[in-house]
């Protein structure tokens, strides 16, 4: 019989609870009436669903990197967020060209969707019972792969925003920072967050899952903006692409 003191039995009526209430407050959000309070509980009760209910579904308690991964899992999806209140001391998106929106087709986008949130419920459901995954220093990588994608995802935005109006708008064709090795370096470090999420978890059929579908998806949206940047910048921006080959992995993709 197996004890410790980090594991907690999963209440359903508590991640149902969370759910519907996500759904509400992304209701309010759609007529544009939802509060920061209510933003975030959107964003937590989809992290929730993706990190915390499943593993505790199969496994019926929860402890080790479900927790660590719900919290980096808000602070990674915030940075956009946190760049806006350094500029503008404020949360708010600002009024923008809507040509810059560039969004794939709401099929494709509720495809990526249920994709993502169905190549979590299968890692949890292919990994191994969390109190028997390795521990101590067979994790190191793990912590390691967090923090490169942490610091991708910081220095990416970042650059992103110094060269751009309203955080939205680019101004100048970004070739500092991860731009100097990939074109995508924010869909990029998405793509290894949920990777390394998923290694934490040993589940490397999961894996390979969520990179198919993120390749799929991030490709698609990527063809959309390169177009819309060699539509504005022209041969600076067909030049870059020429020195920069690779969309999202280096040497790879």
């Amino acid at each position: 019989m197996y004890f410790s003191w980090t594991w907690m039995f999963w209440p359903w009526f508590l991640a149902v609870s969370v759910a519907v209430y996500g759904l509400y407050c992304f209701r309010k959000h759609l007529r544009g009436e939802a509060n920061v309070f209510e933003q975030l509980a959107i964003v937590t009760s989809v992290f929730s669903w993706l990190t915390l209910v499943p593993p505790a579904h199969f496994n019926g308690f929860l402890e080790g990197w479900p927790y660590v991964f719900f919290f980096v899992y808000h602070y990674f999806f915030f940075f956009n967020v946190s760049v806006r209140k350094r500029l503008y001391g404020d949360y708010y998106a600002r009024p923008h060209d809507p040509k810059w929106d560039v969004s794939p087709p709401k099929w494709l986008r509720l495809l990526f969707c249920v994709g993502v949130m169905a190549g979590h419920w299968l890692a949890a459901f292919e990994g191994p019972e969390l109190h028997r995954i390795p521990g101590k220093w067979s994790n190191v990588p793990i912590w390691i792969l967090i923090l490169v994608t942490l610091l991708m995802q910081y220095n990416s935005t970042l650059y992103l925003a110094k060269y751009s109006e309203k955080v939205v708008v680019p101004t100048a064709v970004v070739q500092f920072g991860p731009y100097r090795w990939v074109r995508h370096p924010i869909y990029a470090s998405t793509m290894l967050l949920f990777a390394t999420y998923f290694i934490a978890l040993r589940a490397p059929l999961s894996l390979l899952f969520i990179v198919a579908v993120c390749s799929l998806y991030y490709d698609q949206k990527a063809k959309m903006e390169e177009a819309l940047m060699v539509e504005t910048f022209g041969e600076r921006y067909t030049d870059y692409a020429s020195k920069v080959r690779y969309k999202f992995i280096p040497f790879i993709y």
